[in-house]
C-alpha cells in the first residue's frame, strides 16, 4: 500500500518536476541571473514559502490525523462537516493576510531580501511582481485543504497532480505572451496567480469525483477546530525548516552581488527534483499509513512503515546525491547555460549545487521523519529542532557568506539540515517510537557502496563524453542523458548483486505496469465474449 501510494506521488511529482525544468529552461533564457531575474525569485520567494508549508507540510502533519481520527471514530459525514469550518475559517484568514500583505509589500519585501533596497529598481520590480504573486497564496492554501482531505482518503493523484498545472500556465506564458507586459518577469508573475486559482478549480473538481465535496459554511471554532490549528502553526515551522532555511539564505544573498539570489533558485531548482519526487512523495504517503497504524494501536506495523520509507528514501536518494556531488557543472551547464545565463553563472551555479547535493539525503530525511512525530499529533517537537537548525543556519550563514560568498549559505544549509536529521532520528528512537530493523542496518551500507560506485562510473563517463558535453544543445543534452541513463542501469545492477534492495518488491513494481497493459490488451477480447 505504502509503495503504491508512493509511486503514485513521486510519478506525478516527477511529471511536475520535468515541467518545472521545462519553465526554468526557458526563464534563465529569457532572464537569465541579472536583477529582473533577482526581483522575480524574491516576489516568487514569498507565496512559494507558504505553499511549501502549507500543500507539502503543515496541512498533512496537523490536518490529516485529526481528519482520520474523526473519519475512524464518527464517520465521512462528521468528517466533512469539520473540513467544511476548517475551509471556512481558511477562507477568511487568508482574505485578511492577502489584504494586509498587498498594502505592507515593501516592508514585506525589504524584510525577505534587505540587501535590494540599496539597488532600487531591483527592489521596485521586487513589490511590483510580488504584489501580482502573492494572490497564489490564497488559492494554494484552500486547494492544499482539500488535498489535504484527499491525501486523507487515501486519494493521492489530484493533489500530486496539482502543481503540473502551475508549471503549464508559467511555460505558456513565457512562450506566447512574454513581451505583454513591462518585462518578462511580470508576466511570470501574472502567471503565477493564475495558475493558483486553476489548482484550486482541479482540487475542486477532484473533491467532488471523490464525493467529498465541501460547502462554505459559517466560520466556527469548535474543539476539533481549535486542536488543529494549535497543531498547524508548529506543524509548518516542523515541517518546512528546510524552506525556511532557504529563506534566511535568499536575505543574506540579497547583500552579496547581484546574481546571488539567482543562483541559489538555480541550484534549488535542480536538487528539488529528487527531493519532491522521493522526500515529499515518501513523507505525504507515510503520514496516514502510520496515522491508520497507531489509531489501530499496532506500533509494530507503524515501526516497519517508518523503515521500509527511510530504506527507500535512501535508495532512491543516495545515488541522486552523488550524481549531483560528481557532475554538477555538466548538469548546470547542459540544463542552464544558454540565452540570458552565461558560462560563470553555470560555474557559479554547480557549486551551489555540489554543496546542496550533500546535504541532499538530510533534506529528504526530515520529509521522512517528521510524519513519525506528526502522525501521534506531536508538532511541538519537530518545531523545537527546526528552529534550533534554523538558528544553526542564520549563524553560519552570516559567518560564512563574506569569506565563501553564496557557496556559503549552501553550505550553511547542508549542515543545519543534518543537525536537524540528526536529532529527530535521536529522539525517535529514544522515545521508543522507531527502532532501525536489521534490514535496514543491512542494506544501507550497500546503498552507499553502489551510490559511490555509480558516482566512479559517471564522473569517467563525463571525462570520456567531455568533448559533446561542449557540443551543440541537442548533442550535450543527448550525452547527458546517456551519462545519467548509464549511471543508474549501473546503480540498480550494482545494488541488485550485492543485496542492497528488495528484489521481490522491486520486480513486482516492475510488473504492475506489465500487468496492467495486458489487463487493457485482454479487456475488449473479455467483452466481445
Amino acid at each position: 500500500m505504502l509503495l503504491r501510494a508512493v509511486a503514485t506521488v513521486g510519478g506525478f511529482t516527477m511529471a511536475s518536476r520535468v515541467l518545472g525544468f521545462v519553465r526554468d529552461l526557458l526563464i534563465a533564457a529569457t532572464l537569465g541571473a541579472g536583477p529582473i531575474a533577482d526581483a522575480f525569485f524574491v516576489a516568487l520567494r514569498l507565496p512559494n514559502l507558504f505553499r511549501r508549508l502549507f500543500a507539502e507540510g503543515a496541512f498533512n502533519a496537523a490536518f490529516v490525523p485529526v481528519f482520520a481520527g474523526v473519519l475512524a471514530r464518527e464517520g465521512p459525514a462528521i468528517a466533512r462537516g469539520f473540513a467544511e469550518r476548517m475551509l471556512a475559517l481558511m477562507v477568511v484568514t487568508l482574505t485578511l493576510i492577502t489584504i494586509a500583505a498587498e498594502l505592507a509589500m515593501p516592508a514585506l519585501v525589504y524584510g525577505l531580501a534587505p540587501g535590494l533596497a540599496d539597488k532600487p529598481s531591483s527592489f521596485d520590480l521586487a513589490v511590483e511582481m510580488a504584489r501580482l504573486t502573492f494572490p497564489y497564496l490564497w488559492f494554494i492554501t484552500l486547494a492544499s485543504l482539500m488535498g489535504a482531505v484527499l491525501n486523507a482518503l487515501d486519494k493521492f493523484a489530484a493533489a500530486a497532480a496539482a502543481p503540473c498545472v502551475l508549471n503549464l500556465i508559467m511555460i505558456a506564458a513565457l512562450l506566447f505572451a512574454a513581451d505583454a507586459l513591462e518585462t518578462p518577469g511580470h508576466v511570470l508573475s501574472v502567471a503565477v496567480a493564475l495558475a493558483g486559482l486553476a489548482q484550486l478549480v482541479l482540487m475542486a473538481w477532484a473533491m467532488r469525483r471523490a464525493g467529498f465535496a465541501l460547502r462554505l459554511v459559517p466560520v466556527r471554532l469548535d474543539p476539533v477546530v481549535k486542536r488543529t490549528l494549535k497543531l498547524l502553526g508548529p506543524g509548518a515551522i516542523g515541517a518546512g525548516a528546510l524552506q525556511l532555511n532557504m529563506l534566511v539564505n535568499t536575505l543574506i544573498a540579497s547583500l552579496l552581488p547581484v546574481g546571488a539570489i539567482s543562483y541559489l533558485y538555480y541550484a534549488d531548482r535542480i536538487y528539488q527534483l529528487p527531493l519532491g519526487v522521493i522526500g515529499i512523495a515518501i513523507g505525504t504517503a507515510l503520514l496516514p499509513s502510520l496515522a491508520r497504524s497507531l489509531k489501530g494501536e499496532t506500533p509494530a506495523a507503524a515501526n516497519n512503515a517508518m523503515n521500509r520509507a527511510l530504506e527507500l528514501s535512501l535508495f532512491l536518494t543516495l545515488p541522486a546525491a552523488v550524481a549531483l556531488a560528481v557532475i554538477p557543472e555538466a548538469i548546470v551547464h547542459v540544463l542552464f547555460e544558454r540565452g540570458a545565463f552565461g558560462a560563470d553563472d553555470a560555474t557559479a551555479t554547480a557549486l551551489v549545487l555540489a554543496i546542496y547535493a550533500a546535504g541532499l539525503p538530510a533534506f529528504v530525511l526530515i520529509k521522512v521523519l517528521s510524519p513519525g512525530f506528526f502522525a501521534r499529533e506531536d508538532t511541538a517537537t519537530p518545531v523545537k529542532w527546526a528552529t534550533a537548525s534554523i538558528g544553526l543556519n542564520i549563524a553560519l550563514g552570516f559567518a560564512l557568506y563574506r569569506p565563501l560568498g553564496v557557496a556559503g549559505l549552501a553550505l550553511a544549509t547542508t549542515i543545519a539540515s543534518w543537525a536537524n536529521v540528526l536529532a529527530l532520528g535521536w529522539l525517535l528512537h529514544r522515545r521508543g517510537h522507531w527502532q532501525a530493523d536489521a534490514t535496514l542496518r543491512s542494506r544501507l551500507p550497500r546503498m552507499l557502496a553502489a551510490s559511490l560506485a555509480m558516482g566512479a562510473i559517471i564522473l569517467a563517463g563525463a571525462h570520456w563524453l567531455s568533448s559533446l558535453l561542449a557540443d551543440s544543445e541537442l548533442v550535450r543534452a543527448a550525452a547527458l542523458a546517456g551519462i545519467s541513463g548509464l549511471g543508474a542501469v549501473a546503480y540498480f545492477a550494482i545494488a541488485w548483486a550485492i543485496g542492497a534492495t528488495d528484489k521481490a518488491g522491486i520486480a513486482a513494481l516492475a510488473k504492475r505496469p506489465l500487468d496492467r497493459i495486458r489487463r487493457r490488451r485482454d479487456k475488449p477480447q473479455n467483452s466481445a465474449k
